[in-house]
């Protein structure tokens, strides 16, 4: 294990220049704190977990020191949000310190959010606050734990620096991993500014270091597309399985390595409902729960449109193509699992629907359905869950249809269907309840609510011992708590 000073850094993105880039210093945070750390995001650096205990640790990623070898640079990009194309975005808020490589071979980006102001900080103060701070970590390592495609959280520093949003709050930072932090919107920004040759620098820089094995392709450009649309398409598969809303899908929050990315007002499904609008600033419901399929697809149409002086516009089209169909066979793969079904039939799509339409109309929670459908016989769980439903002719005729699939799935015991069906259902989420409630504890000084959560929630499948309260379903006020994009 290593000691801070011990990061090997190795900073490729810095080394394509400034016309990508803009060298800046973070502003310091006064008297910096740590208020959670995650044990496994740091292990991804080879660092000691007891380092995070140390003051030089605050220091670091509080803004005081820097070392030697970081290279702190804003990236410029632009994107489409809700729509509508910005020309020049940027990080506003966030510093790519650097890059490390660990023992294993691995590049991983130290990126700072909440450093302070950039050239890219328009009418903003460059800040985060210990709210949103908090928020991002969590989810990053809740997705992480679901299995879901997400950049890491290694740690959130608090402060005593006053940010004023809708009232006065406390300035925090968290520092983020990913292999890179290059969004669709960096090739959004050279194409439609007309920079051919950056644009050409950028993408032999992500062919290079990200898909190398695209080199081996006729057509290494088209290549990497059809994996970013494979990847984004698994992405999307699985916040659907597991009731994830990301709330804002702007191009420039969508990853070129399909991963989750850029965590604002983000929720997770508590009672199922298709047309859930987590962003309360979404008031067309753009990016509802059920419009991230299509809006996935609307994203890599834009980055595709980008790409058009490396990739013929068919052969763009075809790619685009794949989408859908991936998408369908990734989810329905899961959905599958999480009924506990080991075989493929064709009308599993059909009984899937009928559960969600059944949920839809009588406030089921997503989550706890699946767990306990899961904890019994396939007979038994739904003779238990029977009551959560309004409609429960509707229910009983889909109960039916289920225990009949089930007993063509194949023997099994009891006890391996709960194993089975417990490791891809989880009884822990991220709900916005308890996240609220470890923010009100943190910002009145007590991070103790905030580490037991994330402890939790990194064994999310594991029925942990008291822990009963992290599993129940919100209180009347958890399920309309109204979530900004400056949370």
């Amino acid at each position: 294990m290593k000691a801070l000073d011990e990061l090997t850094f190795d900073n490729r993105f810095a080394r394509l220049g400034d016309a990508f880039s803009t060298h800046v210093l973070p502003e310091p945070l006064d008297e910096p704190r740590l208020v959670v750390a995650s044990k496994a995001a740091m292990a991804l650096l080879d660092l000691d977990p007891a380092v995070a205990q140390t003051p030089v640790f605050a220091e670091l990623f509080g803004g005081h020191k820097l070392w030697a070898e970081a290279e702190p640079r804003a990236m410029v990009y632009s994107g489409h949000q809700f729509g509508g194309y910005t020309p020049q975005l940027g990080d506003g808020r966030g510093l790519l310190l650097g890059e490390v490589y660990n023992e294993a071979g691995e590049h991983w980006d130290l990126h700072l959010k909440g450093a302070g102001m950039t050239p890219y900080s328009r009418m903003g103060d460059g800040r985060a606050v210990l709210r949103s701070s908090i928020r991002e970590f969590l989810a990053s390592e809740a997705l992480y734990a679901l299995g879901i495609p997400t950049s890491r959280a290694l740690c959130v520093i608090g402060s005593s620096t006053p940010v004023w949003r809708e009232k006065q709050e406390r300035g925090a930072m968290v520092l983020r991993l990913a292999h890179s932090h290059i969004r669709f919107g960096h090739f959004e920004y050279f194409y439609y500014t007309k920079k051919p040759e950056q644009q050409a620098e950028l993408a032999e820089h992500v062919l290079n270091l990200h898909y190398p094995e695209c080199r081996e392709q006729p057509e290494p450009y088209l290549a990497m597309f059809r994996e970013i649309v494979e990847r984004n398409a698994e992405m999307i598969a699985k916040w659907q399985a597991y009731g994830f809303c990301h709330g804002v899908m702007n191009t420039d929050n969508m990853s070129i390595l399909g991963i989750t990315f850029d965590f604002g007002p983000f929720a997770f499904l508590d009672d199922f409902d298709a047309h859930f609008i987590c962003n309360h600033s979404d008031h067309e419901g753009r990016y509802s729960f059920s419009n991230q399929v299509p809006i996935g697809q609307w994203n890599l149409s834009a980055l595709a449109q980008a790409l058009t002086p490396f990739i013929s516009v068919d052969a763009l089209k075809e790619a685009l193509g794949l989408y859908l169909p991936l998408y369908q066979a990734h989810y329905l793969d899961l959905m599958r699992r999480r009924l506990g079904l080991t075989t493929a039939e064709d009308a599993d799509q059909q009984l899937v629907e009928r559960l969600l339409k059944l949920m839809q109309n009588s406030g089921v929670d997503y989550t706890l359905f699946f767990r306990r459908l899961g904890d019994e016989s396939a007979a038994l769980a739904v003779t238990r869950l029977r009551d959560d439903f309004v409609d429960m002719a509707g229910f009983d005729a889909w109960a039916e249809q289920y225990k009949a699939r089930v007993a063509r799935d194949g023997d099994d015991t009891q006890e391996q269907r709960r194993e089975r069906m417990h490791a891809v259902n989880p009884l822990y989420i991220l709900r916005n309840y308890l996240a609220q409630n470890a923010i009100a504890a943190a910002e009145a000084g007590d991070y103790s609510e905030v580490r037991r959560l994330h402890e939790v929630l990194s064994k999310p499948f594991e029925e942990q011992a008291g822990m009963e309260q992290y599993a129940q379903r919100p209180p009347d006020w958890g399920k309309h708590l109204e979530i900004s994009c400056s949370s």
